[in-house]
């Protein structure tokens, strides 16, 4: 099972990315867990400094913009 981490405050772009990482996790096929990280210290540990972030089993893979379900397959997999 993936860990998918949402890493930002909750803004329409961080609800954005989550809606592309779950389409492509079901897309994929595979078992995930979503988890949005608020924290703004819990993100900063990430290393994080531009919102939203994705986090894939703790490894920060994009961070300061939105990617499509299509580049997030390709992190996925």
């Amino acid at each position: 099972m993936k860990k998918l981490q949402i890493l930002g405050t909750g803004c329409p772009k961080c609800k954005k990315l989550a809606d592309n990482a779950e389409a492509a996790a079901k897309e994929l096929g595979i078992e995930y867990e979503l988890e949005k990280v608020t924290d703004i210290n819990e993100i900063m540990e990430f290393g994080v400094m531009m919102t939203p972030g994705l986090a894939v089993d703790g490894e920060v893979k994009v961070a300061g913009r939105v990617p499509n379900a299509e580049e997030i397959k390709e992190l996925l997999k």
